[in-house]
């Protein structure tokens, strides 16, 4: 099936087209998974405590410099140059927390349909950039039968980041477009996968140590704990206890999903330097922009 006709599905709208959840019980989860009033912060744990913004209405919007991540070299990583989300269905005042840190791109990494079916909230100054980066066809879901089938597709998923052309094409076009000045934020819909893979692109284009980077990646699962836990009790109140252990491992950042993607990279490319130039067709130029933003 060709790459723009898939849909990658997560969340409420997952929950809706393929678990039949009705909207009633969609609203009630709006109302479950936030555990902080609207436009409050989150209280954060002691290894984020740097972070500048934490929005009630996006849980896992973070800057991708971190709270401290250091290059290879022991450098700080530039804060306030490159920030990642979940999907923008914004509370008024984080849309204008964010405009406040000078958001001038938005780039959003969902499908076509995701867009149309959840388009996020406009931040005052941003720009909005449609990238479609992957795409799982919907029977893909719908035939899960437990856990392990679940585990193969999102190794697939990951696969999919270094092997079909399409997404190296469109994470091509992403990168590109992050090399240029301005504060960009990059996001998809749980902030996980697409999201994840290119937070961890930049984090080693900046030489951070592979241990920081994947810790930054599972940072997910702690960031969107509630939201995550709310849409499984639905899934289990809906479909039945068991059907939530099935499906757990589509909502989850998985350290061996981001090793399938590295293992995907060496047999192919040999290093992540050649898959950058060679996979994703970056300029050398475009690799050097990123790092001079990333390092200061």
């Amino acid at each position: 099936m060709p790459h723009p006709t898939r849909t990658y599905v997560r969340g409420q709208r997952f929950l809706h087209r393929f678990f039949q959840v009705p909207r009633r019980g969609l609203d009630a989860l709006d109302r479950r998974g936030t555990t902080q009033p609207p436009g409050r912060p989150y209280p954060a744990p002691m290894s984020e405590a740097e972070d500048l913004v934490r929005l009630a209405s996006a849980d896992n919007f973070r800057d991708v410099a971190g709270p401290g991540h250091r290059a290879g070299d022991g450098t700080p990583l530039r804060t306030g140059v490159f920030y990642r989300s979940n999907e923008l269905r914004l509370t008024d005042e984080d849309a204008a927390s964010i405009a406040s840190l000078g958001v001038s791109a938005i780039h959003d990494l969902r499908t076509r349909a995701e867009v149309e079916h959840r388009p996020g909230v406009d931040v005052p100054g941003a720009t909005r950039h449609h990238v479609d980066v992957l795409g799982i066809p919907l029977e893909e879901i719908t035939e899960l039968a437990d856990a392990e089938a679940a585990v193969a597709l999102m190794e697939r998923v990951y696969r999919g980041f270094v092997e079909e052309p399409a997404t190296r094409a469109a994470l091509g076009t992403l990168l590109t477009s992050l090399a240029v000045e301005g504060v960009h934020l990059f996001h998809c819909t749980a902030g996980k996968d697409r999201t994840g893979w290119t937070a961890a692109l930049l984090l080693h284009l900046a030489g951070v140590e592979d241990t920081v980077v994947l810790a930054d990646y599972l940072l997910t699962n702690t960031r969107a704990a509630a939201s995550r836990a709310a849409t499984l009790r639905l899934i289990a109140e809906t479909r039945g206890p068991d059907s939530a252990a099935v499906f757990e491992p589509v909502l989850l950042a998985d350290a061996d999903y981001l090793h399938t993607a590295y293992a995907a990279v060496e047999a192919r490319y040999g290093t992540r330097e050649r898959y950058l130039l060679d996979g994703l067709g970056l300029e050398p130029q475009v690799l050097d922009a990123l790092r001079a933003r990333l390092r200061g």
